[in-house]
């Protein structure tokens, strides 16, 4: 597991407003041409904001994440960015415990990431998985995007009661 103590970054972390849905769609965005994550709309942004949480310092939108309740008993963390200069001080990691925590209150026991960065949620106890064990998603979100059914991203799951 990530050893956050010697990672905390002085800046915090809080729920999605509206006023951060420009900076939400700007950070995914700037990430998303580069490949590395899937675009999204801001339309979709503003349905899906309770969604989000992000890591604020001095004023800026510095990270965000979101967790996403697929159904019943499963979440995703998806559309987690930190901005490039910031990156390597922990903020990601914040942001992920964040979620895990609000799937765990929820009590959602199982919560999985479709990602480029295997490793980086290898940390917090993801492990490989079909996307096939995943079939809600697949038939849901993952339908109407542009790389289906070629997707090229990693499937990891994790069990939150495992590690309350």
């Amino acid at each position: 597991m990530v050893d956050l103590a010697k990672q905390k970054s002085p800046g915090r972390i809080r729920p999605g407003r509206m006023s951060d849905v420009r900076p939400i769609h700007g950070l995914l965005t700037l990430f998303a041409t580069r490949g590395l994550m899937l675009p999204r709309s801001i339309s979709s942004l503003y349905d899906h904001l309770r969604d989000f949480v992000v890591y604020e310092e001095d004023g800026l939108i510095l990270g965000i994440c979101a967790l996403h309740i697929c159904w019943d008993n499963l979440a995703e963390i998806r559309s987690l960015a930190v901005a490039e200069s910031q990156q390597q001080r922990g903020i990601g990691a914040q942001l992920v415990e964040s979620c895990l925590d609000e799937a765990r209150s929820l009590e959602i026991d199982n919560v999985f990431v479709l990602t480029y960065q295997a490793s980086f949620f290898r940390k917090f106890g993801f492990l490989d998985c079909d996307k096939q064990e995943l079939p809600h998603k697949i038939w849901s979100d993952c339908l109407h995007c542009s790389k289906f059914p070629d997707c090229d991203e990693d499937a990891l799951i994790r069990r939150t009661s495992l590690f309350s």
